[in-house]
């Protein structure tokens, strides 16, 4: 009987991580860097730098309300349907490691490879067109404005935050279980929110009833 070679799967093909990793170590890091050497991916890469420090279990007291506009503004190019992200020009040459978010983006990378330890191609049908696309970008427009709309100082930006952060890396792994968990921290995040504040219009009225 003849002897029949083992299928042996690859151990060389570069992760998600590896590819970050590699870009990190360029010369260039720019934004213009990241969307060429990325290309679509760029729009869930741009949602877990941009929603990382909200997601941080600290009071931020606001400041990142800025990122989470801009990850808002990117999550209506997704709705309109670009398949390419657009950012002005007088962006393309900003580095993603500079002004202090060296530290943060380095972060992120550990966590990423932390992920893909249990991440798995799963549901991959789900990503990669339009309709997926709509959807992905109407759950992160959610949850930037369920963390945009989190008083300063609360915390409560927090799990929406994370949220986005996971059903980003879901979509770049192209793994819908880690996807949906991400759906699920956004709408925890966005009831407690609404929970607590029917609570505290309740505690307002009984005070000062109109």
């Amino acid at each position: 009987m003849p002897h029949m070679p083992h299928l042996l799967i690859p151990e060389d093909v570069p992760t998600f991580g590896d590819e970050m990793e590699g870009w990190l170590k360029g010369e260039d890091v720019s934004l213009a860097s990241l969307l060429h050497f990325f290309g679509r991916r760029s729009f869930a890469l741009a949602f877990v730098i941009l929603m990382a420090p909200s997601a941080l279990p600290i009071p931020t007291g606001g400041v990142t309300h800025v990122l989470e506009f801009i990850a808002l503004v990117f999550a209506v190019q997704l709705l309109v349907g670009r398949q390419d992200l657009w950012i002005p020009h007088r962006w393309h040459h900003r580095s993603v490691v500079g002004d202090g978010n060296g530290r943060l983006v380095h972060g992120l990378l550990r966590f990423i490879r932390w992920c893909e330890r249990w991440a798995r191609p799963r549901g991959t049908f789900l990503f990669g067109h339009r309709a997926g696309n709509v959807v992905f970008g109407l759950l992160v427009l959610l949850g930037a404005v369920g963390a945009l709309l989190a008083p300063p100082f609360t915390g409560l930006d927090t799990l929406p935050s994370l949220g986005v952060v996971i059903l980003s890396l879901g979509v770049l792994f192209r793994d819908v279980v880690i996807a949906t968990l991400g759906i699920v921290v956004i709408a925890v995040g966005i009831t407690i929110e609404i929970m607590l504040g029917a609570a505290l219009i309740n505690v307002a009225t009984s005070f000062w009833p109109f």
